[in-house]
Formats: structure tokens, sequence, C-alpha cells
């Protein structure tokens, strides 16, 4: 019997989401998809870093995980900052020694009236949380992780990225540049790690609480395959398999959760 078949036959299903040992890091993880996110690895064994700009919100998640029966450590933090990036990755390995997950949740879209309204502080505020700082802190742990025994970076996007619309576009920007920095990762990192990314469409999080609700309902019917805005916690089954060895041989992917549009 071949080495590949021996493998196949032995092959045990029932573990594969299991992240007991694992340590992740969850940027924007007060809120939201990140919340979501880091319950569902606490629940499936994984110690876990909150990290937001508002410590008290961080810290309000992290007992969420303590009571969960994992680790937790709570850190401020700003995700445009190069240096901050530094900091949190310096937190994360001072507490626990080593991260195996990292996925770069922290994002933002603010609005403006019209394109030509758009300052170069916004644009640069917009491109910083959403591009440079997911950049520094990858390039900072994946390296770490490749020396180590490697692990899983997870980015986050949008599916503006792909179809951005008139009110997002500096965001839909730096989202397709995660979207292109996933696959140079990859290739940067592999074989020992893994990055992947995950595309949502329209979620109901916190931030849903400023749209128009009825008017967001009647597009999403005739949009959408599955008619709806996604709920918070539907995100935690591809945050599971990239996070996990259920994802083992894949990398540089793409997958858009979102609804299905028509």
């Amino acid at each position: 019997m071949s080495d590949s078949a021996s493998s196949e036959a032995t092959f045990d299903s029932t573990s594969i989401f299991d992240l007991t040992g694992k340590v992740a890091i969850v940027t924007g993880g007060s809120r939201g998809l990140g919340r979501q996110m880091v319950l569902a690895f606490a629940q499936h064994g994984a110690d876990v870093v909150v990290a937001s700009r508002k410590i008290e919100n961080c810290e309000a998640v992290a007992a969420e995980v303590r009571a969960l029966g994992r680790r937790a450590l709570a850190v401020a933090y700003h995700a445009a900052s190069w240096d901050g990036a530094d900091a949190l990755a310096d937190a994360a390995y001072a507490e626990f020694g080593t991260v195996d997950i990292l996925v770069n949740n922290a994002g933002m879209s603010p609005l403006y009236p019209s394109p030509d309204a758009i300052t170069e502080e916004l644009f640069d505020k917009v491109v910083g949380v959403n591009l440079k700082g997911p950049f520094r802190l990858s390039v900072n742990i994946g390296t770490k992780m490749a020396a180590g025994d490697g692990g899983s970076i997870i980015n986050v996007s949008s599916i503006a990225s792909r179809r951005p619309g008139a009110n997002e576009l500096v965001y839909a920007a730096a989202k397709a540049a995660i979207n292109n920095l996933t696959g140079g990762l990859a290739r940067t990192f592999g074989p020992s790690v893994r990055v992947n990314c995950i595309v949502p469409g329209p979620f109901l999080t916190d931030i849903s609480k400023a749209w128009d609700l009825p008017a967001f309902e009647k597009q999403a019917r005739a949009t959408y395959a599955l008619q709806r805005g996604g709920q918070p916690h539907e995100v935690v089954g591809a945050a599971l398999y990239f996070a996990s060895s259920a994802s083992s041989y894949t990398t540089g992917a793409l997958l858009d959760i979102d609804g299905g549009p028509r």
C-alpha cells in the first residue's frame, strides 16, 4: 500500500476542526464578525488574543473566552499603526509563546458625501486600517510562523473588493489589495503557513443598525440568491475551516460568503 493510500485509510475526520493547544489572534475581535470568530475558536479549544481599539471592549470579550475555559489576552490595537502591529505581535508571543492563527479582521469604511470630498487624511486612514496594518501584522507573525511550526493566516476582505459601490471607493480598493496580498503571502510563507481570505457580503452586525433596513431587505430579496443579509454567526464555518486542519490543502483561496448575488 502506498504512503498516500495508508494515510487516507487512517484519516480520522472527527477532529479536523479541533483547535486544542492553538493560539489565535483576532483583530477587530471585540464585536461583530470578529467576536463570533473569537468565541468559535475558544469553543474549539484555542486560546485567543482579542485585539481592537477600545481595551474595555476587548476585555469584555476576553472574559467570555475565559468563561469557556480558555486563556485570553486583551490588547488595545490601532489597525493602521505599523508599530502597533509589532506591539500586538510582541504581546501575543510574550503571553503565549506562539501564534498559530492570525485573523486580520479589523476594517473601516467611513461614509463621504462625494468622491471629490475624500481628503488625503481619510484616504490614508482607510488604507492604513484595511491594508497597511494587516500587511505588517501578517509579515511579522507569518515570518515567525514559518520559522516555527507553521500556522494559518486568515484575511477578511469584502465583496466590495469585487463589486465596489460608489460610496466605498477607497475601502473597496484596499480590500482588493488584501485579496491580492493573500495570494502573495501564501506563496511567500508556504509550505508551512497557509494564507486564505474570507470575502463577506452584507452581514447584519452592529454596523447594520445605521442602515435603512427595510430598503436593504427589499434589495436583498431582489439581488441575492438567499434573499437576505448574513447573521454574524454565519462566518464561523469559514473561519474554522481556514483556521483548522480541515483546510490543510487550501492556501491562497478567496471564499465569498455573500448570499449568492444573482
